[in-house]
């Protein structure tokens, strides 16, 4: 951002449903002299709650950081028992990535990140084996080589903890990493971890599910992008792709397709989190595209 480009910022909300949340989020914003350029609103009537994202951006006068604006914000939060967060854009998303031996993942989102479409900071990969380190610094990243094993998984996962709090991680993205995180670290960054797996309707689980897949004549294959959570598996669901096929693809081919399906659901998944498009929504997300 120049000297001259006004500053951006977005807001997001979740509250119960009630009359006036608009009016009362515009009109703070219209009162310190901000213009919206981009706002999208979604109730969940199950639920009975109301969410919202807001950006927008300096006019005349300038806007006062985020903690200002967000203790100016607080009497409006407490009076619709609100649920906020104010972000800067010219502050990205900083993100670490975790890999094992499979790459698709990892390459995809680091092409994305230096193509300029990835609105992030990735600030290195840390991997249980140490086959993607010249991929990895090739991009000019930092490589963490933090092999495990069920005795130092402990010690290991501190040691990402420690990564995470040192390089002041937003996201810790799971592009392929094939280890089992403990709930211990899951309930440490609650809305920070997205995962990538397979989709396959019947679910296969095992080391090559794939090949199940070919076995059984699936019709459907896919990816799933989701937030981690101390159950496995079990967290809100970020992003779907599925992808037809048929009896005449190989085992081969399905790999491929299913990596392609995995790429592009994680990539989406990442760069909504980093744009702050994404409300939990109990076990769901609330996605603003």
């Amino acid at each position: 951002m120049s000297a001259t480009d006004p500053a951006k910022y977005v807001l997001t909300v979740s509250c119960p449903e009630a009359n006036g949340i608009v009016r009362a989020v515009s009109d703070f914003l219209f009162q310190r002299g901000a213009t919206i350029y981009d706002a999208a609103q979604h109730r969940d009537p199950v639920a009975d709650q109301f969410f919202m994202r807001v950006e927008f951006e300096e006019t005349e006068t300038s806007l006062p950081g985020l903690s200002a604006l967000d203790e100016d914000f607080s009497s409006i939060a407490e009076e619709f028992s609100m649920q906020r967060r104010f972000f800067d854009l010219a502050e990205p998303a900083r993100v670490l990535l975790a890999v094992s031996n499979h790459g698709h993942c990892l390459n995809d989102i680091l092409h994305r990140w230096e193509s300029g479409v990835l609105p992030a900071e990735i600030v290195g990969v840390v991997s249980n084996h140490d086959s993607m380190r010249s991929l990895t610094e090739w991009y000019g990243l930092p490589f963490y080589h933090q092999p495990v094993t069920p005795e130092s998984r402990p010690r290991q996962e501190g040691r990402i903890a420690e990564l995470m709090l040192e390089h002041r991680v937003d996201l810790l993205g799971l592009a392929r990493y094939m280890q089992i995180l403990s709930p211990q670290f899951c309930e440490q960054f609650p809305g920070r971890i997205i995962n990538i797996h397979h989709s396959f309707l019947p679910g296969f689980k095992g080391a090559d599910p794939y090949r199940q897949a070919y076995e059984r004549g699936v019709k459907i294959i896919g990816a799933t992008a989701h937030y981690v959570t101390a159950e496995l598996d079990e967290g809100p669901i970020i992003e779907q792709t599925v992808e037809k096929v048929d009896h005449n693809l190989g085992i081969e081919e399905l790999r491929q397709i299913g990596r392609d399906a995995e790429c592009a659901a994680f990539a989406r998944a990442v760069k909504w989190h980093c744009e702050h498009r994404i409300i939990v929504n109990g076990k769901k997300t609330i996605v603003f595209r």
